[in-house]
């Protein structure tokens, strides 16, 4: 589960957002200029020591970004290239925020989803008479078609950037496997996909939508 604590954050999430996004590869043609919120789902990470937040962000020009980060108490030793900025947060203390796709635990976590058939992480808030279950509006669906492989070694990461996706490969030897991450959904695909699947909707999306697939690494 995940633990939403009141506090004010510094940057927020979408300054955050609206300063680093409009600036990636993976933008494509959309016009990311103005970024506005439509969605967020989480996973657990089984240390409890990692956020894993995917972000679901409207353009001006009517798409739909899908935004991975990952929220560090620390700095992940080796990972500066991923780093996106450092958020003061009055409840947690200072946060390190990282491109999700070149996290290991994010890699992990998306692939267990899928090929388990997990979902999204419930959320509590944090109040003076203990943790209250949250209201979700985005959900988030594994198919689960195949058997879960080994990714707790996921540190061997390669992240490829296309315009509108992100290929993620993963894991050693047989179980090695490839994300394929869907960036920028214009025309939203809401077709069945073959491979085991990632499907969400979200306020405005009641049909669910092809979010990310795995395959096994060639």
């Amino acid at each position: 589960m995940a633990v939403h604590h009141p506090a004010t954050i510094v940057p927020t999430k979408l300054e955050l957002l609206q300063a680093w996004v409009p600036h990636q590869p993976w933008v494509g043609r959309a016009d990311a200029s103005v970024l506005t919120r439509l969605g967020s789902y989480r996973f657990d990470d089984p240390d409890g020591e990692v956020g894993v937040e995917t972000h679901l962000l409207g353009t001006v020009d009517g798409q739909v970004l899908q935004v991975p980060l990952t929220y560090r108490g620390a700095p992940r030793r080796g990972a500066d290239d991923s780093l996106i900025t450092t958020m003061t947060h009055t409840t947690l203390g200072d946060r390190w925020i990282y491109d999700g796709c070149q996290d290991p635990v994010y890699v992990s976590t998306l692939v267990t989803a899928i090929l388990t058939g997990g979902r999204e992480a419930d959320l509590y808030a944090a109040t003076d008479a203990g943790l209250v279950l949250e209201a979700a509006t985005t959900h988030v669906r594994g198919s689960g078609t195949w058997s879960a492989v080994n990714v707790a070694d996921a540190s061997a990461i390669v992240v490829v950037h296309h315009e509108s996706t992100t290929e993620i490969t993963a894991g050693r030897a047989e179980a090695a496997v490839t994300l394929t991450i869907s960036r920028v959904m214009s025309s939203v695909d809401t077709a069945r996909d073959e491979r085991p699947s990632l499907t969400g909707t979200w306020p405005g999306q009641e049909t669910p939508v092809v979010l990310a697939t795995v395959d096994r690494a060639s």
